[in-house]
């Protein structure tokens, strides 16, 4: 899809405040980027320095509202047109667009020069490997072109407790890479809920989010087969040994609501919005619940 026509767009008539600056970090994004990767990397077999602990998760923290910066710059236009991202600091005209775009460049230089400095080059070069991945990958070409952007642009938000584990280790394992599929997995159908009572948002801005493009019935039918997938994925690091039965049963029950809320969306009817929003409520709160259970579960074991 091209750009919208954003040459008339609002000039700021202030100067943006940091309530602005903070906001196109997408700090409720950020926190769950921050929250898996603070326990990738408490759960990663070895020993950081307290102080190199949390400095690598500032710079995940760093990264992540770099990426929401630079996303707020390119996407102005749908934002402009979204009722859900209208109130935006750049379509709203409280901030020029090249300030936002400095802003998350710097961001993002400085966290991954930070990272590879006072932690190692593999955790920098995989934060340097997401932020690139969102920007590049999802926000420029994957989520104006394809029903698939959220399929593959999950790469982006999975990365983080890969971050978190090389910054422990050094290296990526197999652990590491279950940890990345669970969010992989985890998230088109968190942002498919959202997408189903959002659709004349995606609509108008030309987005071809899946409801847009398949339909409602076909989009609801896709949350309950990557439900389905993911629950037993949640479930993998007990089978695989860095997690124990407490994480396990804890896992089971968690991925077993997710079903059922999903089933709820797949039988709710096409003006029935609340499974819907129910089922991406909840998806957040399965993660925070899934990670904190695996951390939990490491200071048990430790």
């Amino acid at each position: 899809m091209a750009r919208i026509d954003d040459t008339a767009e609002a000039a700021p008539t202030r100067a943006a405040s940091v309530v602005d600056y903070v906001a196109l970090l997408k700090p409720r994004v950020m926190s769950l980027v921050v929250f898996t990767g603070a326990v990738g990397l408490a759960v990663a077999p070895g020993h950081l320095n307290p102080v190199l602990a949390v400095i690598a998760v500032l710079c995940i923290a760093i990264g992540a509202g770099a990426s929401g910066a630079i996303n707020m710059w390119y996407d102005r236009d749908i934002d402009a047109v979204m009722e859900r991202t209208r109130a935006r600091p750049i379509p709203a005209g409280r901030m020029n667009p090249d300030e936002a775009l400095s802003f998350g460049v710097v961001l993002a230089g400085f966290s991954v020069l930070v990272m590879g400095l006072a932690v190692n080059w593999a955790a920098a070069i995989l934060l340097a490997v997401t932020i690139g991945f969102y920007v590049f990958n999802y926000t420029m070409w994957l989520k104006r072109r394809t029903p698939q952007n959220i399929v593959i642009g999950g790469a982006a938000g999975a990365f983080p407790p890969m971050i978190g584990w090389a910054a422990v280790t050094g290296d990526i394992s197999v652990a590491s890479i279950v940890l990345f599929a669970i969010i992989f997995m985890w998230t088109p159908p968190h942002f498919w809920a959202l997408a189903l009572w959002r659709c004349g948002d995606y609509a108008r801005a030309g987005v071809p989010m899946l409801p847009v493009v398949a339909g409602d019935r076909e989009t609801r039918r896709q949350i309950l087969i990557y439900a389905v997938l993911l629950a037993p994925l949640g479930v993998a690091p007990w089978f695989l040994g860095f997690a124990g039965p407490g994480y396990g049963i804890a896992a089971a029950v968690l991925g077993a609501l997710f079903v059922v809320s999903a089933v709820r969306v797949w039988r709710g009817g096409e003006a029935d919005h609340g499974p819907a929003k129910q089922l991406f409520g909840y998806s957040i709160l399965y993660l925070f619940a899934l990670y904190g259970a695996l951390l939990i579960d490491s200071w048990l074991v430790g």
